[in-house]
């Protein structure tokens, strides 16, 4: 499978466009490039059943489980509304994130 390139980067604060939890924000907890997913906090809670072990007593937990990174869109920083990322090239050549939106670096 190719490694794709993510525009979503860990800590970035997006929020979720379609779905189940659509409207809600977090901050991205964790990128998988290969599979085109994150981890958002908060988003895509799941119940795992957890048997007990000599470290934890085991039971129920609720855990973030992986949503698609087309489902969700990185917060512009100017006005806080869903934004599509851009790259751009400055003088020195060095290659920033930028809202498409705004204009801005992300």
């Amino acid at each position: 499978m190719s490694r794709n390139k993510m525009k979503i980067k860990k800590g970035d604060k997006v929020v979720v466009i379609t779905g189940r939890d659509k409207g809600k924000e977090g901050e991205v907890t964790k990128v998988l490039p290969s599979d085109n997913r994150v981890v958002v906090q908060g988003i895509n809670m799941v119940t795992k059943h957890r048997k007990p072990t000599q470290m934890s007593a085991g039971g129920i937990e609720k855990i973030e489980a992986s949503i698609h990174a087309s489902n969700v869109a990185l917060i512009d920083p100017k006005d806080k509304k869903p934004v599509r990322v851009g790259y751009k090239i400055d003088k020195d050549g060095t290659k920033t994130r930028i809202a498409r939106r705004s204009g801005q670096t992300v």
